[in-house]
C-alpha cells in the first residue's frame, strides 16, 4: 500500500504491488483532479501499468468519498440531536422574551429552520435508502444460489402458461385485409400515433426504489471489448476485486445468447431484430378488448425466452455481486437462461464501476436508451488519442445512389403489398419517405424509376453545402426531418423492410449492389440486373461476422444519414460526390463539431478523464473538443508521465541527410525521385547491419510503399538487403495479419538461435495501417523503428479543406498558425506517435527510433513528439555520426545483456 500527500490529506493507494515512482504521481494527480471536478488529460506511456494506475487511484477516491459522506451524514444527524436537546432547554422561556422578536425575524429564522430541517430530512433519506441498497447486496451474497434455483422453476411454470396462450391466439382466427402467408403478419407497420412519447414497457419487479437510485459511480470506456476485458482482469487482480460492484456493458453482437439472432451476424440486424422481439414481448399492453381482439395473430409473433424478467432480475444481481468481464457474464446467462444484455443495464443504478464501450458513452440516444446517467458522475474515457475521430466519425454518414434507389424500389413494393393493412398515419409517413428518397436521388442527377447503374452523372466532382443548402437544393425543407426520424425509431421501418426482401427472396428480385469492401462487385449487380430483367435493385448485401453474406435493407443506412440532417447547420456539411452512374455517386454528412455532442458529458459528469498512452499533440483535444464544448481553460488539467524504462534504453534520432549528403525531404513532390529512394534503400542497409532482430519501417502510404518497393526490387536493393533480415511485409487483409507476425516473429528467435549471416527480420509496413495500432514490437520483435517522412494527410481531401476552414472560422491561430494548418501537422505526428510507440513495451526493454526526413528537426514539431521520446531525441544533420551512435547503442546492450544478472 502506497500513501502519498496530496491537498485533501495522505490519501492511502491500495496496490498490488510497489508502484513505480510515475504511477505515484500519476495516482496522486488522478485523485486532485477528481477531487476538485475538473477535466484531466493524461499521457501514460504502454507499459507504465496506466490501467492499474487507473483502477487503483480513481477508486480510492471513490472510496473516500463514500466515507466522507458518510461521516457528513453523521455529523448532520448529531446536530439535529444536539439541537432537540437544547431546544427542551430553552422551551421555559418567558412570552415576553418571545414577544420581543420582530416579525421580519422570526420570519427569517422560520425560513433558515425550514432550510435546515429539510437539509436533514434528505440525508436521512439518504442514508435509510444507502441501508437498504447495503441490506439488499448483503442478501443478494448469501442468497443468490437459492433464489435462482426457486425462481427458475416460477419462470418455467410462467414460460408453460404463455405458449399455451400463444398456441391459442396462433390457432384464432383474425387479421385484415387479404390473406397473409405465415410469419408474413410481423412484417406490417403497427399502427402508429406520432405525436405521443407513451411508452409501456414491462419493468423489473421494484420493492423499494432499489433500481431508481443512482449511486455515485466511475464510467470507464474504451475502444475495443479486448481492451474493456483487459481493464476488468487487471482490476480482479487489484485491491479493489473483491470489492467493487462493477457491470460491464457491451453491444447486442456481443453479449446477446440467443443463437437464432446471434446468426443475424451484422450489427444493425441484431438490433432491430432484438427491438422486434422485445416489442412483441410487450405485445399484451392493449387499450382496450376490442383492439386486442383485432391483433391477437399480431400478438403471436415471436419473442425472446431470455427476455424474462425474474430471470433477468436473478441475473442482474449475480452481476453486483461479483467482478465479471463480458465473457464471464455471458457464461452466467446461459446458465440461468437470462439476457445478460438488459440484465446489466439493470445494475447499472446500484454499480460503482461501469465498464462500458465508446460509442455506448459518447452516442447521445445510445446513452439514454443504455439508461446511464452521468448527472454528477465521473467519467473515464481510455486509449483516447482517436477521441475526436471517434465521436467525429459516429455522427457521420455515407449513402450511396445505388442504396437510395434499392430503397426506393423496396419501400414502394412494400406499402403495394400491405396498403390496406397499413394506417392513414403509416401511409402518410411512408410517402414521406418515399419524396425523400426521390429528391435524395435527384440531388444527384438520377430518377428513382430508372436503374442507377445505367444513368450517367452530366459533371463528375465533390460540391459541398451546409445543411439548409442542401435541404433547399434537393427540394426537401417543407419536411420535418424531426418527426421523420422518430418515425423511423419508433416504427422500425427499416427492420419491416429487412423481414420484407428476405421473406420474399425467392420471388422477389433481390440483387447486390455494389457497397464498399463488403458487398459484391458492380459487374455481378449488372449481371443479376440482366438475369432477372429487372429495372431497379431491390436489395443489398451485408458480411456478416462469420463471413456469410447477409442480406439488410438500405434504409438502415438512409435512416442515419436523415438523423445527420437534423445537426444544427454550422456544425456539418453534405457533400454531393458524383462520379460515373448515379449508383456509384453519393451522398455524405460530415460532422465538423464533434464538441456539440461532446458538450453534455462535460456538463453533467463530475469530472472526466481522458487518458491514453500516447496523447501528443494535446492542442487538438483542448481547442476542438474541451474547450470548443463551452470548458475553461482553468477546469483542464494535463498530466504526461515518463516512462518506466531508463533513459539509456531508448535512443531517437532525428536524421537529415543519409549516406550520400543527400537531404532527406519526403515531400509529395520529391518523394518519388531516383535518387531519394535510393539513400532511403542505403540507410536500411547500413542499420540491419547493426541493428539486431527485428526492424519495422514504415511508410507514409500504401502507394508509396509499392512505388519504392518496386524501385528497390529493380535496383537489387531488396537483395541486399535480404542478406541480413528475411523481409515480411503487411498483409493487405485484416485475416492475415497475425499468420505474418507470427512468421516474422518466428524468423526473428530461429535467427538468434543460429550462427548464419541471418540476423533477423526487416518489416515493412504503412503508417495508419494494420500493424502501427494494437501491435506490440516488444524486445526482439522492434529493436528499432524507422519512419519513412511524415504522414502528412492528403490535403487535396474535400473533406479535410471543409474541416480546415471550419476550424480557421472558428478557433483562433496558435503562434501566427491557422488553426487549419495546425491541424494537418497534428494529424500527422499523431500517426507517427502510434507508430513509434510500437517498441518500447515494458521496463526491461530497449530500442532506438529513426526518423528520416529534416523537417522533424523543427522545434515546432519535435515538441509534439511524448515528452519521454523528446527529452531523449537526437539530432543528427548527417549520416555518419547518426550511424556510429546507433551501433555504439546496440553494442552497449548486447555487452550488458551478456553479463550476469
Amino acid at each position: 500500500m502506497d500513501v502519498v500527500a496530496s491537498s485533501a490529506g495522505p490519501v492511502k493507494f491500495p496496490f498490488p504491488f510497489q508502484p513505480y515512482p510515475i504511477q505515484e504521481q500519476f495516482m496522486t494527480e488522478l485523485y486532485r483532479v477528481l477531487e476538485t471536478g475538473k477535466v484531466g488529460i493524461f499521457e501514460s506511456p504502454t507499459g507504465t501499468g496506466k490501467s492499474l494506475s487507473l483502477i487503483c487511484g480513481s477508486l480510492a477516491w471513490l472510496r473516500d468519498f463514500e466515507e466522507k459522506k458518510r461521516q457528513e451524514e453523521a455529523q448532520a444527524l448529531a446536530a439535529e440531536t444536539k439541537e432537540k436537546n437544547e431546544g427542551k432547554k430553552t422551551a421555559g422561556s418567558t412570552p415576553a422574551e418571545a414577544g420581543s422578536m420582530t416579525e421580519p425575524d422570526w420570519v427569517t429564522q422560520f425560513l433558515q429552520k425550514k432550510e435546515e430541517m429539510d437539509t436533514k430530512n434528505k440525508i436521512k433519506e439518504d442514508q435509510l435508502r444507502r441501508k437498504k441498497r447495503e441490506e439488499k447486496l448483503e442478501q443478494m451474497r448469501h442468497n443468490i444460489h437459492l433464489k435462482f434455483a426457486s425462481k427458475r422453476k416460477r419462470e418455467e411454470d410462467d414460460e408453460t402458461i404463455r405458449l399455451l396462450r400463444l398456441s391459442q391466439q396462433i390457432l384464432s382466427p383474425g387479421g385484415e385485409g387479404p390473406a397473409l402467408e405465415q410469419g408474413e403478419e410481423e412484417l406490417v407497420l403497427a399502427e402508429y400515433e406520432s405525436d405521443e412519447e407513451t411508452k409501456k414497457a414491462a419493468v423489473l419487479d421494484d420493492e423499494d426504489d432499489f433500481e431508481e437510485e443512482h449511486v455515485t459511480k466511475i464510467y470507464y470506456c474504451s475502444r475495443t471489448h479486448s481492451q474493456l476485458s483487459q481493464f476488468v482482469h487487471e482490476l480482479q487482480k487489484s485491491p479493489f476485486g473483491q470489492e467493487t460492484r462493477l457491470v460491464s456493458l457491451g453491444s447486442r453482437q456481443n453479449m446477446c445468447v440467443n443463437e437464432d439472432v446471434r446468426r443475424l451476424g451484422t450489427v444493425q440486424l441484431i438490433n432491430d431484430r432484438c427491438m422486434e422481439m422485445q416489442k412483441n414481448k410487450h405485445g399484451e399492453y392493449k387499450k382496450d378488448e376490442e383492439q386486442e381482439a383485432k391483433k391477437k395473430k399480431r400478438e403471436s409473433r415471436v419473442t425472446c425466452p431470455f427476455y424474462a424478467f425474474d430471470q433477468m432480475q436473478l441475473l442482474r444481481d449475480e452481476i453486483l455481486v461479483g467482478v465479471k468481464d463480458i465473457e464471464q457474464l455471458v457464461s452466467q446467462a446461459r446458465k440461468v437462461k437470462a439476457c445478460p444484455y438488459y440484465a446489466s443495464r439493470y445494475a447499472i443504478p446500484a454499480a460503482q464501476l461501469v465498464v462500458l464501450p465508446y460509442q455506448m458513452l459518447l452516442h447521445d440516444s445510445t446513452r439514454r436508451a443504455s439508461g446511464i446517467k452521468l448527472k454528477d458522475q465521473v467519467v473515464i474515457i481510455d486509449e483516447a488519442h482517436n477521441l475526436i475521430d471517434t465521436i467525429t466519425g459516429m455522427y457521420s454518414s455515407q449513402v450511396t445512389g445505388a442504396q437510395l434507389c434499392q430503397a426506393h424500389s423496396q419501400l414502394v413494393q412494400y406499402t403495394e403489398r400491405y396498403r390496406s393493412r397499413l394506417k392513414a398515419k403509416n401511409l402518410m409517413y411512408i410517402k414521406q419517405i418515399l419524396f425523400l428518397l426521390e429528391k435524395f436521388v435527384g440531388a444527384l442527377g438520377g430518377n428513382v424509376k430508372q436503374n442507377p447503374n445505367f444513368q450517367k452523372v452530366s459533371q463528375q466532382g465533390t460540391t459541398l453545402k451546409s445543411i439548409n443548402d442542401f435541404l433547399f437544393y434537393s427540394q426537401v425543407d417543407n419536411i420535418n426531418l424531426f418527426k421523420v426520424q422518430r418515425y423511423c425509431m419508433k416504427s422500425m421501418i427499416s427492420r419491416k423492410l429487412f423481414g420484407f426482401t428476405e421473406k420474399f427472396r425467392g420471388t422477389a428480385i433481390i440483387n447486390p449492389v455494389k457497397e464498399g469492401p463488403k458487398t459484391g462487385g458492380l459487374q455481378q449487380f449488372l449481371q443479376n440486373i440482366n438475369n432477372k430483367n429487372q429495372g431497379v435493385a431491390d436489395g443489398l448485401q451485408e458480411v456478416g461476422e462469420n463471413g456469410h453474406m447477409r442480406s439488410a435493407s438500405p434504409l438502415m443506412q438512409i435512416e442515419s444519414f436523415v438523423f445527420a440532417l437534423t445537426n444544427a447547420n454550422q456544425d456539418g456539411r453534405v457533400l454531393v460526390q458524383l462520379q460515373g452512374t448515379v449508383a456509384q455517386s453519393s451522398l455524405k454528412f460530415l460532422m465538423l463539431n464533434p464538441a456539440v455532442h461532446f458538450t453534455e458529458v462535460l456538463k453533467d459528469c463530475r469530472s472526466v478523464i481522458i487518458a491514453g498512452g500516447t496523447m501528443q499533440p494535446v492542442s487538438d483535444f483542448k481547442q476542438q473538443l474541451l474547450i470548443a464544448a463551452g470548458l475553461h481553460a482553468d477546469r483542464i488539467v494535463e498530466f504526461s508521465c515518463g516512462h518506466v524504462i531508463p533513459p539509456e534504453n531508448i535512443l531517437p534520432i532525428v536524421l537529415c541527410s543519409g549516406p550520400t549528403n543527400q537531404q532527406l525531404e519526403f515531400t509529395y513532390e520529391k518523394r518519388g525521385s531516383a535518387d531519394m529512394m535510393d539513400e532511403t534503400g542505403r540507410i536500411l542497409a547500413n542499420l540491419c547491419n547493426v541493428v539486431p532482430g527485428g526492424l519495422v519501417c514504415f511508410f507514409p502510404s500504401y502507394d508509396y510503399e509499392k512505388l519504392i518497393l518496386d524501385h528497390w526490387e529493380k535496383t537489387g536493393m531488396l537483395k541486399r538487403l535480404a542478406v541480413k533480415k528475411k523481409i515480411f511485409q503487411e498483409p493487405k487483409k485484416a485475416s492475415q495479419v497475425d499468420q505474418v507476425l507470427s512468421e516474422y516473429s518466428r524468423c526473428i528467435k530461429l535467427s538468434g538461435q543460429s550462427a548464419g549471416p541471418l540476423t533477423g527480420a526487416l518489416l515493412f509496413s504503412v503508417v495508419g495501417g494494420k500493424m502501427s495500432e494494437g501491435i506490440n514490437f516488444s524486445d526482439d520483435l522492434g529493436r528499432c523503428v524507422v519512419m519513412v517522412g511524415m504522414p502528412y494527410p492528403n490535403i487535396r481531401s474535400p473533406e479535410l479543406q471543409e474541416k480546415m476552414a471550419y476550424l480557421d472560422h472558428t478557433l483562433p491561430k496558435t503562434n501566427g498558425v491557422s488553426a487549419g494548418k495546425v491541424l494537418i501537422e497534428n494529424l500527422c505526428m499523431k500517426a507517427v506517435n502510434q507508430s513509434i510507440g510500437r517498441a518500447i513495451r515494458h521496463r526491461g526493454d530497449y530500442a532506438s527510433i529513426v526518423l528520416l526526413d529534416h523537417r522533424y528537426s523543427r522545434p515546432t514539431v519535435l515538441r509534439k513528439l511524448p515528452q519521454w521520446i523528446h527529452s531523449s531525441t537526437e539530432v543528427k544533420q548527417s549520416f555518419g555520426p547518426a550511424f556510429a551512435s546507433i551501433r555504439k547503442f546496440f553494442q552497449v546492450k548486447k555487452t550488458s545483456s551478456a553479463l550476469p544478472s
